[in-house]
């Protein structure tokens, strides 16, 4: 299930906000050494370096093409292809950024207390995941695996997005991890120009992937086309072509 950095930054300015919201409340201290977990293209670096300029940054990201993004647009860091599930920091850090990432990853429970052990006293952890598997165009992509002709082979495909736990959950393991935790919930209403078919744009970079991989080129038409139908009657468009998209995103700094 590969990424496509191109396909992804389609969106980069509606992307960046929850980037800005995030860092936004990570505490006002000294950062010399700072990791960006799933960098992506480097967008979320590049606000992470804007924020503290004097910090020493790694990326990191499984993706190739997202790596090589990131390397072309900032040079000057050092960024890694790797797993979030296996990184290992050889030194402390005094802040782990982990934007539209750590959603990917499994086992929460065990993942955000390693994360925190990762961290020198007094950093911070500072992650934001989607939070919107319930909203229409997620249980959309559902529906239409389910009832196709690829009903079979896409039976697990809404698996590939890993731990999915309320608030009061992230709250309460990190708060046992002995961190202290700022923690919200906040739902983006992004203005698409395009209609329905900007909302099938959007979700190709992000949660599409793993329904369209397993799929031929023409199977793929035409589950889009199913998609984008279904969205028509769940997103209604305005007379100028916009559409609004409903995006809850969750948030949390936890300060070691």
């Amino acid at each position: 299930m590969s990424w496509s950095a191109a396909q992804y930054r389609k969106f980069e300015d509606e992307r960046n906000r929850p980037i800005h919201d995030l860092l936004a409340q990570v505490p006002e201290r000294p950062v010399a050494r700072a990791v960006d977990l799933g960098c992506g293209p480097g967008n979320s670096t590049e606000f992470l370096l804007q924020r503290f300029p004097e910090a020493q940054v790694t990326g990191l990201d499984s993706s190739d093409d997202m790596i090589e993004a990131a390397r072309k647009r900032l040079p000057g860091v050092d960024f890694q292809v790797g797993d979030i599930a296996s990184w290992s920091g050889v030194e402390p850090v005094d802040l782990i950024l982990a934007n539209a990432s750590l959603q990917w990853v499994p086992d929460h429970a065990h993942l955000l207390p390693a994360l925190l052990e990762k961290l020198a006293p007094g950093g911070s952890l500072a992650v934001q995941m989607p939070d919107n598997l319930d909203e229409p165009a997620h249980r959309l992509m559902r529906e239409i695996a389910a009832e196709g002709p690829w009903a079979e082979r896409l039976a697990e495909a809404h698996r590939a997005r890993g731990s999915r736990q309320p608030a009061q959950w992230y709250f309460s393991v990190l708060r046992d991890a002995g961190a202290q935790v700022n923690l919200w919930r906040t739902v983006y209403h992004h203005q698409l120009a395009g209609g329905p078919r900007a909302i099938v744009e959007w979700f190709k970079g992000s949660g599409l992937r793993p329904f369209l991989a397993p799929l031929s080129a023409t199977e793929q038409e035409e589950y889009l086309a199913r998609y984008e139908a279904a969205l028509a009657g769940a997103y209604p468009g305005y007379a100028d072509g916009t559409v609004l998209l409903p995006f809850p995103r969750l948030f949390f700094v936890a300060t070691r």
